[in-house]
């Protein structure tokens, strides 16, 4: 199988209007694309696609979905395969795996990670209403000109005083200290082997993935350098499985719809750089946060728009690192002018000085093609001197050579040709030859690649041992070992299948244990007589929405389990009965969900991972059920959508607009749902 890892960067890197304008022509309107779709005969638009969000959506035949539902549904692909032809069309190296323990481990130590990291985004907000967080932390974003709205919107936080003040909290809360020191937010010290926390009395800004999850943070502090005494103004997360630093852009998850909308890009330097000019209106801007600017960095910018606007600081290290940026924007085919703020000032304080008017203006008129920019640099420096005239010139005639669109080349030889007096065939004689090194340059490295890089991880990993099986269901068991573990063969509704599974391994597992929830929480109960257990946590959810099990043999094995629940009997003997039962297929599925292998990996793991049992289960169990409300969601929208695509004869126009109404609500359901998993913002 493909890793979860390389599946989640070709769906980053996937350019869902790259893909459909193969297909179809993409008329804009807005941020958003329009055309004829292409899975139906239709004379009127109403295919949309929405860059911002990497989604289609055709409002006359209702399918929709991402990139890879795109090429499943147009070339008739499987879900793996239309991954493979992204992959390929955009140069991303597949190395299969099997679901292995390893890969199963690797997915459930990213995701303890994630939920490290945003719990420590809440203790940092929380940190800043009260105490010195309110009156050193909040007074000085006040200082720099944040409003309340604008802290609370990008979680701004700040890191308490003390060695250890976080890392005491995360660890009461059940959070192991190996993932606390994996994520960078705490260090074990070296003399004394305690847990110390990495950010303290310090500001902080946490950094967001281009799906807003929280996945490292950058802390800033207050204090003025001390003569002899080591300083660091910022500190930032250590790299782990979910942050690369090359790979992410601060602000991105709050500015990539503007860019998709206003077709362009404002990259800055820093933090406030952000914050100041999304304050005052300006969406459309990210950081690249301290580092020097990479093409993972680029390559995000690109999934959203091909127009970036390099705005740096007017002094020397700014028009450096502007000089820079330029050739690794053209590598990548994207269009680039620079502006340079005044001297004396950044984005940050030109900003906070100048009305949303004034700084609209300001770029407007400012904004220097960066052929222009570049030669204005490089001969200004040249001065006088003939030598130094003619490199200047070979220099900028090799940054044309970087664009790869032969017309915007030739485009650009002319303009320098008239602009610095020099022959154009002189010009394109230079283009030519580095860009013919270039690419030569190019296919040695990916020789390389293809001479070092052959070998196939998959081929080093042992697939898991087989589970003793009942011959009775031998044959539905698949090769090696896999999520649903042979039980796909007895399941009546797919789309239901693994919510239901999950409910059921929750049960199966831990349904006599008491769910203890925090007082802080929406389910807890004061009287601890009156606290549920698993079972009836879940039980209860069903019977109130009035539904059961879609799947058959599930049902009945959540019917067996309820009968001896309710007889009195512990979890262990329940488990036995199940197994000892005469229904084959019932102690099949018990022991797949239960106790064996391939489940403790998946399950088990995750519940040893991070927390403790109890902490575990009141985090998850609730969860479960929200995954399972939305896959009953899920049915019910197919069934209305095909119910809409029946009604077509002019006299069921009353029940086509019923069917429509109701298909709207259970889709503002299912966006509850979502936001309530944390699958989609509010």
């Amino acid at each position: 199988m493909i890793p979860q890892e390389t599946i989640q960067l070709i769906n980053d890197t996937a350019r869902i209007e790259d893909v459909v304008g193969d297909y179809v022509t993409l008329r804009r309107r807005g941020s958003d694309l329009w055309a004829c779709c292409p899975f139906h005969n239709e004379k009127t638009p109403s295919f949309h696609v929405v860059p911002s969000k990497g989604r289609y959506y055709c409002f006359g035949c209702h399918k929709g979905g991402t990139a890879v539902d795109f090429l499943m549904e147009c070339e008739h692909l499987s879900y793996w395969d239309a991954l493979r032809s992204l992959a390929k069309r955009y140069n991303i190296e597949i190395v299969e795996e099997e679901e292995t323990p390893e890969v199963i481990a690797r997915r459930q130590r990213s995701e303890s990670l994630y939920l490290v990291s945003e719990y420590a985004a809440g203790f940092f907000r929380d940190a800043l209403k009260e105490g010195e967080g309110r009156s050193i932390g909040l007074e000085y974003f006040h200082s720099r000109g944040l409003e309340d709205e604008t802290i609370r919107k990008y979680g701004l936080g700040w890191a308490p005083s003390g060695r250890s003040t976080f890392a005491d909290a995360a660890l009461a809360a059940g959070y192991r200290s190996e993932y606390l020191t994996d994520t960078g937010l705490c260090y074990l010290s070296e003399s004394s082997g305690k847990l110390r926390d990495r950010f303290s009395e310090r500001v902080v800004f946490p950094i967001h993935s281009v799906s807003g999850r929280v996945i490292a943070f950058g802390a800033r502090t207050l204090k003025s350098k001390v003569e002899g005494e080591p300083y660091a103004k910022y500190v930032n997360s250590k790299e782990s499985e979910i942050y690369v630093k090359k790979n992410s852009l601060y602000g991105i998850w709050f500015a990539k719809k503007d860019m998709a909308k206003e077709d362009k890009c404002y990259l800055v330097e820093g933090y406030l750089d952000v914050l100041s000019m999304h304050q005052l209106g300006i969406l459309n801007v990210v950081a690249s946060s301290g580092t020097a600017l990479t093409e993972g960095q680029i390559g995000l910018i690109k999934k959203f728009t091909d127009n970036v606007t390099i705005l740096y600081d007017g002094d020397s290290a700014g028009i450096k690192a502007a000089l820079r940026g330029i050739d690794m924007f053209l590598r990548e085919g994207m269009n680039v002018k620079v502006v340079l703020i005044p001297d004396g000032d950044d984005p940050d304080s030109y900003s906070r000085k100048h009305t949303l008017e004034e700084v609209k203006t300001f770029l407007k008129d400012s904004e220097t093609d960066f052929m222009d920019f570049k030669a204005s640099v490089i001969m200004k420096d040249a001065g006088r001197d003939p030598l130094a005239k003619a490199e200047a010139i070979n220099q900028i005639a090799d940054t044309i050579a970087l664009i790869p669109d032969a017309i915007k080349r030739s485009v650009y030889a002319e303009h320098l040709s008239e602009q610095l007096n020099v022959r154009r065939d002189v010009l394109e004689t230079r283009i030519n030859s580095t860009r013919n090194k270039e690419m030569t340059a190019a296919a040695n490295r990916r020789k390389r690649l293809e001479v070092t890089g052959t070998g196939s991880l998959a081929s080093d990993i042992n697939p898991v041992a087989p589970v003793p099986q009942d011959p009775a269901v031998a044959s539905a068991l698949p090769e090696s070992g896999n999520p649903s573990g042979g039980l796909e063969r007895f399941e009546e509704n797919p789309v239901m299948a693994k919510a239901e599974r999950d409910l059921l391994s929750f049960i199966l597992t831990d349904g006599t244990e008491i769910l203890q929830f925090t007082s802080d929480s929406e389910f807890y109960i004061e009287r601890e007589e009156d606290r549920p257990t698993v079972f009836d946590f879940i039980s209860q959810a069903l019977e109130e929405d009035n539904v059961t099990f879609e799947n058959s043999l599930y049902r009945q094995i959540y019917e067996a389990y309820s009968e001896l629940y309710y007889e009195g009997l512990d979890q262990d003997l329940i488990v036995k009965r199940l197994l000892d039962g005469e229904d084959r297929r019932i102690a099949f599925a018990t022991e797949r969900l239960s106790n064996v292998e391939t489940y403790e990996l998946s399950v088990q793991g995750l519940k040893n991972s991070m927390m403790n049992r109890g902490t575990w289960l009141t985090k998850f169990v609730p969860k479960a059920i929200l995954v399972f409300q939305n896959s009953r969601l899920e049915c019910r929208l197919d069934e209305l959508n095909a119910r809409v695509k029946q009604l077509t004869d002019p006299s069921s126009e009353e029940e086509l607009n019923a069917t429509l109404e109701e298909l709207m609500e259970v889709q503002k359901m299912m966006k509850k749902v979502n936001v309530l998993l944390g699958r989609e913002k509010e």
